[in-house]
Formats: C-alpha cells, structure tokens, sequence
C-alpha cells in the first residue's frame, strides 16, 4: 500500500469502480493513481475478508482509519481483522469510561458476541491504534465521577452599568467533567475567593453531585503556592473541599494537557457563546448569567462530532449516578484572623469589634479564629478549644462562664450589693446606672467591670460632676462607662445644650455604649 494514505473518498470510488465490474487499469486512468496503488488497495480489501457491500457503508473516518491500520500490519494478521471489531470500538471508548471497566472485560463482552473475533492481545493493539490522536499519544480515559477540570476564560464578558453607562468587564468561570464533558459556564466579578467559590459551588448543584476530585489550574484563590509534587492549597478552598468530601488536585504548571478538556471547553464556549452575545446589552450579572445558561444548555445538548450521543446524554447515562451526593448544607465563607488571648481570658475580634471567651488555660497563646456567617470557632495547635454563635453587636463580650477562672483575684468581693453601696455613696444618679448596668443580661464580670469604671471616673472628676454626668447620661438613656467619661471630658456634666451632648456622643459612636468597658 502507498506509504501516504489516499483519502477515503478516493478509497470510496476504489471499491465502487471494482465493485461495478472496471478493470484496474481502467480504474487507475480514471482516477489518475499509478496501477500499482490501485492494486494495493485492492489486495487489503481482498486479504481483510470484507465485502465491498460494508466497506461502502462505512463513514469516511472508519473507513480511512481501517486501511490507515492496514498499513501497517502484515498479510496474516490483516486476515483477523473484522469490520465487526471496528464497530465495537466506539462502544469500548464509552464503556472504559465507567468505574471499574477494564479491557479485558470488553474483551470477553466482545468475544461473546462474536466468538469468531480476533484474541485479547490483538483486540488491545487495534484499539491503541483505533485511539490514536494524530499527536501521537493515547487520549486519557476519564471514569466516570472522578475528575472536575475548572479554569477562567482568558476573554472576559462585560455589563453595562444601567446608571453611569460605564462597560465593566466580568470573569467567565468554566467547568467540564472529564468522562461526559459536561459543561457549566458562569458570569462572575473576579476570580477572588468569595466569588471563585461561589462559582465552584454553583457548578456542584448544577451538576447535581460532588467528584472524587477537582482540578483547577494555579490561580491564587486555588493554590497559593503551586509545586509539582506538594502544592500548598488555599485554607479557604481547601476548608470548601472538605465541607464537600472532596479532593483539590491542581494541574501541573505549564502542562496544557493536564486540563486540555477544560481549554477545549473554553475555545468553545468563544464560539457558542461568545459569539452569540457579542451584539446584545446586559445590566447585570444575573442577566448575563440567565443567558449564558440557555446557550450552555443547547451547548451540551448538542452531539459530538463524528459521535451519535451529546454531552447531557453521556452525564445522564453514565456520569450523573457516580457523582457523591451534596451536602444538605451549602458551604459557607470563612474568615481567618490569629488572636492573642488577653488576661480577661477573651479574644478579640476587630472587623465586628466584640470579644469572644476562651478557657482561661491559654490566656496568652495564640489562638486561630475561625469565623462562619452564624458561628465562631476557636483553635489552639489544631485543637478547637471554643464555639460561639458569632455576634454582630460592637463591644459585645460572649461569654461561657464555665471558661472564667473560679477564684480570679482580681474579681475578688465583687457582687451587685458591693457595687450599688459605693455608687449610693456618690449620689443617685450614679446608683440608678449602676443599676441599670447590673441588670442587663451579659456575663456578670462584663458588668462588673463597667461598673468600676464608672465609679472610678469619681476619683478624677469628683462625686458631685460624676452625679451630674450619671444624669445626663439617664436622660438619654446611653448609660455606659464610655458616654459618661465622654460627658466628663467636654464638660457636659453641666447645663449645656442637648445637641451638643448628641454630637458628641455620635461622634464617639458610642450611643447605648454600655456595653463597652476599659
């Protein structure tokens, strides 16, 4: 046979001439190929066993690649070779794409179909060769529910701002699963954490299930220090893949082909959707994402090409039932913060401005914070040593009183009667404040604290001006150690205007500050 393949077409008109009673001669002038190629053709024909009837009813790539494997293989294994075995292959490349399904099970369904059929050995080597990409390697074979390949298009979309008119450009998250090739697709503001998340998490429920494993390329909101061997994962989406049972392999560092379906996806969906939105106006997010959601849609439905199934037929049949279930819970977004636990035996927690109580056994270590949209945790060396119900109160102290020390020296005598027979001492205003801050329902040392920061203000200002702030702060019903002090140093502790005293306690933000002590 030519050492160059002379196309199925050519092929095609080879078998129909012959087919129709033309000598080689006359097929060869017609044609314009040398008699000698004609003859060739013919004798693999002829030594293959197969009628011209079926090899004319192949489609043109079977038919190119069964004389491209011809090629290369002697007369006497040529003679094994069955058009049955061709058609059976791409049942095999579906199938092998299932857990657990090995060659030598299709080989055994392939010989119980055709008891005839050519052995194990010889089934493996054309199936290699049937694979075979034109780069050379074999295609690799993806079970189903193992892998998730997820990256950003490197184009981006763009919305209007309805208000300014100003065009704002928006990432494209892209995610395939590696057996169906199902695809999700989604508008988003940028690949940082919070949305880079969120964008992982929405691909789960729209697949409906979790993989074994995702594969996302080395963006920094995935891996924070990539490495071939040990790369370091981001907390977040690490603390996201063990809320989903669930593993992060990241794609090697310059290595396309670790996540050549997702980069195929991505040139795709430039054409599929790209395209088809490149002359209409979105002004928001969710628009753009409720018609990326159409197209993606037609997109999976679609079939392959030279394949009689889609991608949605592909994940129902096959890769749908092998995903894990989803949590009953949707992950939440965590935040990180490293705390020193001070000697009141709390940690404090600056973008919410509150306290949380840790056993008093580790005042002074370092302590993790963990914070979640409800709940506060709190680790020492990875062991969780606190759990609240996080509070969006500024000052407020959150206290389990089992983490108190029992005799704290400093708490020493102090209890309600103490602190309500020094400040009936300085004057009434001062108890009534003192009363009213013992009665509120926080931590009793919180209150005690207050407590003697008020009465301790006596020292400095004395009784008298003391009384007088008491009652100003009564009337505006902000009773706290730090409106009082605040009435103290402007002076307001007289007979001044109300709206200078708001102004002044707007100032401070410290209007119902009752619950702040120093």
């Amino acid at each position: 046979m030519a050492n160059k393949s002379i196309g199925s077409v050519m092929i095609r008109e080879i078998i129909r001439m012959k087919a129709n009673g033309l000598s080689n001669s006359q097929i060869s002038l017609s044609l314009g190929k040398s008699r000698t190629t004609i003859v060739k053709y013919l004798g693999a024909i002829e030594s293959s066993g197969i009628s011209m009837k079926d090899l004319l009813e192949l489609k043109e790539a079977d038919l190119s690649e069964f004389f491209e494997f011809s090629d290369d293989l002697n007369s006497a294994t040529r003679e094994h070779i069955h058009l049955d075995l061709y058609a059976f292959f791409p049942h095999v490349e579906k199938e092998l794409k299932r857990v657990g399904v090995t060659r030598q099970i299709l080989w055994n369904a392939y010989k119980s179909k055709y008891p005839q059929g050519v052995m194990y050995t010889q089934f493996c080597e054309h199936y290699s060769r049937w694979s075979k990409k034109s780069q050379g390697y074999m295609p690799t074979i993806h079970k189903a529910g193992e892998k998730l390949f997820i990256d950003y298009a490197g184009k981006k979309l763009h919305i209007i701002d309805q208000q300014t008119g100003e065009i704002k450009p928006v990432e494209v998250f892209v995610a395939t699963l590696g057996a169906s090739q199902y695809t999700y697709v989604e508008a988003s503001y940028s690949q940082q954490i919070p949305d880079f998340i969120n964008s992982v998490q929405n691909c789960l429920l729209f697949f409906g299930g979790v993989p074994a494993c995702i594969i996302p390329d080395n963006l920094k909101s995935a891996v924070t220090r990539s490495n071939r061997y040990e790369p370091h994962i981001n907390e977040q989406f690490a603390s996201f893949a063990s809320h989903y049972d669930t593993s992060i392999m990241p794609a090697r560092a310059l290595k396309p082909k670790d996540k050549s379906l997702v980069e195929g996806a991505v040139n795709i969906s430039y054409t599929r959707i790209y395209a088809v939105l490149r002359d209409r106006e979105f002004y928001s997010i969710i628009d753009l994402n409720l018609a990326i959601r159409g197209l993606l849609e037609s997109y999976n439905q679609t079939p392959f090409q030279k394949k009689q199934h889609s991608r949605k037929i592909l994940f129902l049949e096959m890769e749908k039932e092998a995903l894990r279930p989803l949590p009953l819970e949707r992950y939440e977004l965590r935040d990180y913060k490293m705390a020193t636990v001070q000697k009141n035996s709390h940690v404090y927690y600056s973008t919410d401005k509150n306290h949380y109580s840790v056993p008093y056994t580790h005042i002074g270590k370092k302590v993790k914070m963990i914070l979640t949209h409800n709940t506060v945790e709190i680790y020492q060396n990875q062991t969780r040593i606190a759990l609240h119900a996080r509070s969006r109160k500024a000052f407020h102290y959150t206290t389990v009183k089992e983490h108190m020390p029992m005799n704290h020296t400093y708490t020493s005598g102090w209890n309600p009667e103490y602190f309500i027979t020094r400040a009936e001492k300085i004057g009434l205003c001062v108890k009534e404040c003192i009363e009213k801050i013992l009665d509120k329902k926080q931590y009793q040392e919180q209150s005690y604290k207050s407590c003697i920061g008020i009465l301790n203000l006596g020292l400095k200002a004395g009784n008298q001006r003391l009384n007088n702030a008491c009652k100003r702060a009564l009337k505006h019903e902000a009773v706290g150690y730090i409106p009082i002090k605040n009435i103290l140093e402007r002076g307001l502790d007289k007979e001044e205007e109300p709206d200078l005293f708001h102004t002044v306690i707007i100032e401070h933000d410290n209007i119902r500050g009752a619950d702040y002590y120093c």
